[in-house]
């Protein structure tokens, strides 16, 4: 359970998440006999926007029609910016296949290390309030989203190409650490634009009910979901592939062009055209944090993000310990682990479908326990795995890799987009991009919060890169850490439909 980007990068959306993800700190020094170059001419983003495009056309066409100023998706290039936004966000995944095996091969790092690099790479995301309050309030040529996301693509398009193209024996692990903070800051900070694009057309108003209100903020949430999660699959497919065969650098490179190109597109499309809803113009920044004070005030806001950030910290990520058990210890070959994030990746493009067409209705404190709970059954199952259970039934080591681990590593972020969809629902007008990203924000925190309490728990029950005898006693405490939250899930209220709903009957 690393960054998600996602989250954030979300993660955090996740994010982080974010997984979304798994952000870490990564670096070119692998030998560029195990990574030739790496062809790109087969991929073109533009193709891959639209083979998702006529799958989710039906979904938004009626959060289009359903408000008078939102024009459909053939005139308006709203879903294109954040289509391709938010697919570069999944996409991020690519460059960061290398890392964990860089950190403990190249490096020789042990799994708690390797934990604590992975989760301090994460403290850009954690500045995602500011960002957003001066997205709210500070405009830049009359604008104040499309300029945010321009300058997020440059500041990674620069980070990564910097990295492709300086030698190799000029970088040090200080310098490659500053070009990938500095490429998550940027991420940040376009990941709080595109958020807040989305929740101000959540809240738009509509010529129908409040309920057709809260169907299209669930329909555009579930949208840009679906773009994340198929940018991810697509990035740890081709990672997966490019590990073992292709140079670091050239990964770095190509994902380096595919943000230049996302810089080049949406620096071409002013934000008058899309027909965002008309806020008070520039108010200060000192006005904006007045507003977003005025929306966590409100208990139902302040208690809800204050619960979902503790769901996250009071579980201790084992994802560093887990990773050396499966590759030290089980040598599970890295194109199997790929694929894994590819089942885990495909099994979040599978969820904000299911989430869309059948559980929009359901409560949203009902269904974000429930994600928790059915995460904590399968800990317990990773605690039989890592006993040999299901080795000794005849099941493959390789095959609940695949599958159930690839699950688990994305179910931390399933409950982002439920509480999204609250959050978008509760949010004040004219707060959108701030309150947003203080809960990417809480998320990041919350997951660099675990990390760590992850790196003491496998201390403290004798884990090392040779000796995994204590590994499934921390597994079994972490299933327990993290059916605590559920006792208090009282804080999150159901959404306001759900609410509605239930007086009527």
């Amino acid at each position: 359970m690393t960054s998600a980007d996602p989250f954030f990068s979300f993660l955090c959306f996740c994010s982080d998440k974010k997984m979304t993800p798994t952000h870490n700190p990564t670096c070119p020094f692998i030998s560029a006999d195990k990574s030739p170059s790496f062809p790109t001419k087969n991929f073109q983003i533009p193709s891959a926007y639209h083979l998702l495009r006529p799958s989710i056309h039906q979904m938004v066409s009626s959060s289009s029609s359903s408000s008078s100023s939102y024009s459909s998706p053939d005139t308006n290039p709203i879903m294109g910016i954040l289509g391709l936004g938010f697919w570069v966000q999944g996409f991020r995944c690519f460059p960061w296949m290398a890392v964990n095996f860089f950190l403990k091969d190249g490096l020789n790092v042990d799994p708690s290390t390797l934990q604590l690099l992975q989760n301090s790479a994460n403290l850009p995301m954690v500045g995602k309030p500011f960002y957003g309050v001066v997205s709210d309030s500070v405009y830049i040529s009359g604008q104040h989203r499309i300029p945010y996301i321009v300058f997020g693509a440059f500041l990674q398009a620069v980070s990564w190409l910097a990295i492709a193209i300086l030698p190799p024996s000029t970088l040090s692990i200080f310098c490659i650490s500053i070009f990938l903070l500095l490429s998550n800051l940027g991420a940040s900070i376009a990941e709080v634009a595109n958020d807040a694009i989305v929740a101000e057309i959540g809240k738009q108003p509509t010529t129908s009910s409040k309920r057709s209100q809260s169907s299209s903020s669930g329909e555009l949430q579930s949208f840009v979901w679906i773009a994340s999660s198929a940018g991810g699959v697509l990035g740890n497919l081709l990672g997966g592939i490019a590990i073992t065969r292709y140079s670091p650098q050239v990964m770095f490179f190509f994902f380096g062009l595919i943000l230049a190109l996302q810089f080049f597109i949406t620096i071409a499309v002013p934000e008058s055209s899309l027909n965002l809803p008309k806020s008070s113009s520039n108010v200060g920044i000192m006005k904006q944090l007045s507003q977003l004070s005025v929306a966590l005030k409100k208990p139902e806001v302040a208690y809800s993000i204050a619960w979902f950030a503790a769901s996250y910290a009071v579980i201790p990520a084992l994802t560093g310990t887990m990773f050396f058990y499966q590759t030290q210890y089980l040598k599970i070959d890295s194109s199997l682990l790929g694929i894994s994030k590819v089942f885990g990746q495909a099994a979040m493009l599978l969820w904000s479908i299911i989430y869309n067409q059948h559980l929009k209705t359901v409560p949203a404190r009902k269904l974000i326990g429930s994600i928790q709970a059915t995460m904590a059954v399968f800990m317990v199952s990773d605690v039989l795995f890592v006993k040999g259970f299901y080795r000794n039934m005849g099941v493959p080591d390789t095959l609940y890799v695949i599958v159930f681990s690839g699950l688990l590593e994305v179910m931390f972020f399933f409950k982002i987009l439920p509480f999204n969809v609250l959050i978008a629902q509760l949010c004040p007008p004219g707060c959108e991009g701030s309150l947003m990203a203080l809960v990417a924000s809480a998320i990041a925190l919350a997951l660099i919060v675990s990390g760590y309490f992850g790196v003491a728990l496998a201390s403290y029950v004798g884990v090392t890169g040779d000796d995994f005898s204590g590994f499934p006693r921390a597994l079994l405490i972490q299933a327990v850490c993290t059916l605590l939250p559920i006792y208090w899930s009282s804080c999150v209220p159901d959404d306001k439909k759900s609410t509605a709903r239930k007086k009527n009957l």
